[in-house]
This record gives structure tokens, C-alpha cells and sequence, in this order.
């Protein structure tokens, strides 16, 4: 179960803090600071390393890499098969939104976890309930 502080962080939280440029870099540069006990997956850093490899090269791959190792309250979750399946179904029952496999397995993982707060800039990871950091400001 989880705590009442703790935080499911998405790809796009990780990528506003480690890009100046982004929008919510401020607001994830200041959450980040001083985190409550934080989990993603290792899609979510899969999903990150590729964002800035596209974009940028590999040099900003590795350096994203660098990033999430070095985050001390930062635990990744592995996604084993049962995981897999549950965010396919969740894929399923929301067909309507744009969702991947790594925002559907984060949607599961906050849910089976009674996450209360989800750092996203994406909006359709709240379709479940769970309060979005965005929604701090």
C-alpha cells in the first residue's frame, strides 16, 4: 500500500525537469526539490531516454539516464506481465483517449497502489481519479 506521500511520476515530469525549456520545468524543478517518496516504472525511463535520444542525441540520452539513477527518492518499478496486462485492459477500456502502454501500466500501478498524486503534465493520467501536480499551480 502506499503512503499518503507518495508520488507516481510520468515521463513527462521527468522530461520538464531535466529540459529548461519546458513549460513546467519551474514547477518540477521546485516538486523534485523536496519529493515525498516518488515510484515510475522502468518504462517511464525507457519512454524518457528515447524522448531526448529522438530530439536531441545520444549524449542527452545518456545524460536523462544520469538523471533518474541519481534521484534518491525515485524507486522504478519493474513491469512484469501481469502489469502488461493490466494496462492492456486499461487500454482497452479507454480506447477513446490516446494512451501508451507505459501511461496505461502507470494508470494500474496508482490505482493497485491508492497513489493520490501523479507528477504529469498529461491530463488523461488523471482519467482514474488520482490528482495531478499540474493542478498545484
Amino acid at each position: 500500500m502506499a503512503t499518503r506521500t507518495e508520488a507516481y511520476v510520468d515521463t513527462s515530469a521527468l522530461i520538464a525537469l531535466a529540459d529548461r525549456s519546458d513549460t513546467y520545468h519551474p514547477l518540477f524543478r521546485r516538486l523534485f526539490s523536496e519529493p515525498p517518496k516518488l515510484i515510475t516504472t522502468a518504462l517511464v525511463i525507457a519512454e524518457g531516454h528515447g524522448w531526448f535520444l529522438k530530439r536531441f542525441d545520444s549524449t542527452r540520452g545518456l545524460q536523462f539516464l544520469a538523471m533518474t539513477e541519481a534521484m534518491a527518492p525515485l524507486r522504478v518499478l519493474s513491469v512484469g506481465a501481469s502489469q502488461q496486462r493490466a494496462g492492456a485492459e486499461l487500454l482497452r477500456r479507454f480506447s477513446d483517449q490516446r494512451l501508451t502502454l507505459t501511461d496505461a501500466v502507470g494508470l494500474h500501478l496508482m490505482k493497485e497502489r491508492e497513489v493520490e498524486c501523479c507528477w504529469s503534465t498529461d491530463f488523461h493520467l488523471g482519467l482514474t481519479g488520482v490528482r495531478l501536480a499540474i493542478h498545484q499551480l
